[in-house]
């Protein structure tokens, strides 16, 4: 939280400033994790440890949050530090996209963090199951965006977003905890509100190129 009057260019590098800040603090977890995972001296061990509390120390400096919180959402895996993966579904009924309506408001393509027990095809079925009622079948994978260059530029850990083109098979919408709603859009009827963290407009602009082109090949970052 800033204080005081700042103007454009002092955001602008401080902006700059937080992005390194984070950079920094999440290679130190990182550094920290894997030697915790894989070291043998118990003396190593300890200074890994400390490097952990020290990159979340980093962050609460940087945030509204203790220190204790964000070692509990920061810190709290094992192994070799890896992003998650987050799969989209990109679901056309009559040339129009499947979004779902969000609790807090916001519109998204159906999706969610892929399960330890699923495939990324399966992932995307289930998450359109639990949050439409719709029986989809994955058929294609879009993209593979990083999370960072995308959507999101200041987070503590990497993810994955994987866009997948589905075909609708049955079903209508059932009421669940995860969503108020769907509605289908044109690709110039899109809503605002876009959940711009799980999609950008731009994102969903690239599905319905894919639906109008099915050679076109996998977008990765």
């Amino acid at each position: 939280m800033f204080c005081g009057t700042l103007y454009p260019e002092e955001f602008a590098e401080d902006d700059r400033m937080n992005d390194k800040w984070l950079e920094l603090a999440v290679r130190v977890q990182s550094i920290a994790q894997a030697g915790l995972w894989y070291g043998k001296d118990k003396y190593d061990r300890e200074r890994y440890a400390q490097l952990r509390d020290i990159a979340a120390e980093m962050l609460a400096l940087r945030t509204d949050m203790p220190a204790e919180r964000i070692a509990g959402l920061f810190c709290n895996e094992s192994g070799y530090q890896t992003p998650k993966i987050d799969t989209r579904a990109a679901v056309f009924i009559d040339g129009k996209i499947l979004l779902v309506h969000e609790n807090d408001g916001s519109w998204s393509l159906p999706g969610g963090w892929c399960d330890v027990d699923q495939s990324v095809a399966s992932n995307t079925e289930k998450e359109v199951r639990e949050e439409t009622g719709f029986t989809v079948r994955a058929e294609r994978l879009i993209a593979v965006h990083d999370w960072r260059k995308r959507n999101v530029k200041e987070h503590v850990y990497g993810v994955m977003k994987m866009f997948v083109l589905c075909r609708y098979e049955s079903g209508e919408f059932e009421e669940n905890i995860e969503t108020t709603g769907i509605g289908l859009f044109g690709r110039d009827e899109l809503p605002e509100g876009l959940a711009a963290e799980k999609n950008t407009r731009e994102q969903i602009e690239m599905c319905f190129g894919a639906l109008d082109d099915p050679r076109a090949p996998t977008q990765f970052d």
